[in-house]
């Protein structure tokens, strides 16, 4: 995940954003943190629907076929 430090000045720049305005080296600053976080995210979020199973009431498996063929290729 995306350090402390970088998701504390994302949000110090929104608040600025919307209270003052943002210099254009301020505006620079936000959106690679913005673009930082996201990639972030999206990689945070596939490891764990890559890493969940999927069982019915009835103890079967169906997890989505797409997931076990990204699990298979992994390995």
């Amino acid at each position: 995940m995306l350090e402390k430090a970088k998701i504390d000045r994302i949000n110090e720049l929104s608040r600025k954003k919307k209270t003052e305005g943002l210099t254009a080296d301020e505006k620079i600053e936000q959106e690679t943190l913005r673009e930082e976080y996201v990639k972030s995210f999206r990689s945070h979020m596939r490891q764990t629907i890559e890493n969940t199973k999927i069982i019915d009431p009835k103890g079967n498996d169906i997890t989505p076929h797409k997931v076990k063929e990204l699990k298979r290729k992994k390995k």
